[in-house]
């Protein structure tokens, strides 16, 4: 009798510590791990991280993080770990936790506009994305690329064209700037390219005289006017002289794109530059901004009308005053120069 007791004190022994054994397994893998209050969160895991990187990204979120990398160690995750941004949810389990740190890589929303250049768009996409500037600016500036599609480095700010679009974040600069071409090809449609035909000008140059425009006038509802004076004027073989390409080669010549000039002055329309629309007929050789598309449509869609000149109208500020003459142009340039002297206004 007393080994008949000692077998079963043993044997219940023995499975109270296969029970405690199989909760402790079954905890690690299927009980809530999380501890945040929102109902999720999202973790960024760089491309090259290590599964030290990945504790330290799930420090703040994972209440038992040594459970959560002993199964990512037997699932074979700690091994094979993969860049992007992951979604969290609240009450996760490490099992769910790992699923999705494997195949949950959820997009990201990436905008730009109005870049002044392409190292600016670098800075502004490196905001968004895994990828640094430098490597950005190396993937839009590579030879290869801007020969095969058809670019240079004065036209290929013309390629980005600004909207909001979504990204994985762990794309890397070749896989961001192959995207936007695709972007580029597919706004170009067999409607747009045979307006532009019908204007002479190539898909580059509508951007670029687009990007005029958009220097122009920040009022959406105009730029199909403003968009109508420059296309007459390249119509009568008449120079653009447009004072936003004179600024524009003022600043590449000083190479200072962070200068502010408020006033274009007689001497600087001397300035020897194929961006000078004041010695240079023609749409500029390349975009002088990067335009928002209501600009590259005033330009494909330009407002039908005599004008040949405009200028700044003091009386509605952020218009302009347009005429078929310049007597008439002269007469409404009177009152702007008279408003930029009484505001000091010299350079």
């Amino acid at each position: 009798m007393h080994l008949k007791r000692v077998l079963w004190a043993t044997a219940l022994v023995g499975l109270l510590v296969c029970g405690f054994i199989a909760y402790q397994i079954y905890s690690a893998i299927f009980s809530p791990n999380t501890q945040f209050n929102n109902e999720e969160a999202h973790v960024f895991i760089a491309s090259d991280a290590t599964m030290e990187d990945v504790k330290e990204s799930l420090a703040p979120l994972v209440k038992d993080l040594s459970t959560f990398e002993a199964l990512a160690e037997r699932k074979g995750y700690a091994s094979n770990i993969k860049g992007g941004k992951y979604r969290i949810k609240k009450g996760m389990n490490n099992n769910e936790m790992i699923n999705s740190l494997r195949s949950g890589n959820i997009p990201v929303k990436v905008s730009f506009n109005n870049q002044e250049s392409v190292a600016d768009l670098a800075g502004r996409i490196s905001e968004q994305i895994e990828a640094d500037s430098l490597s950005l600016l190396q993937a839009f500036n590579e030879p290869q690329f801007l020969e095969t599609s058809g670019f240079d480095p004065d036209t290929q700010l013309a390629m980005y064209l600004p909207n909001t679009y979504e990204f994985f974040w762990n794309t890397d600069g070749p896989g961001f700037r192959d995207r936007m071409l695709k972007e580029y090809n597919r706004f170009w449609t067999g409607n747009r390219l045979a307006k532009a035909e019908e204007l002479g000008l190539s898909p580059a140059q509508v951007i670029s005289l687009a990007a005029v425009v958009q220097k122009e006038t920040a009022k959406a509802d105009e730029r199909a006017r403003v968009a109508g004076v420059y296309l007459n004027r390249i119509k009568r073989g008449i120079l653009l002289q447009a004072d936003p390409t004179v600024i524009f080669a003022i600043k590449k010549e000083t190479g200072n794109y962070d200068t502010i000039i408020k006033r274009v002055l007689y001497r600087d329309l001397e300035i020897d530059s194929p961006y000078n629309t004041y010695k240079y007929a023609g749409v500029p050789p390349g975009p002088i901004t990067m335009p928002d598309i209501s600009s590259i449509e005033a330009v494909l869609n330009p407002e039908k009308h005599n004008y040949l000149y405009f200028v700044a109208d003091v009386s509605n500020f952020g218009y302009h005053k347009f005429a078929e003459t310049l007597a008439q142009h002269n007469r409404n340039k009177v009152p702007y120069i008279r408003w930029l002297n009484s505001q000091k206004v010299r350079r």
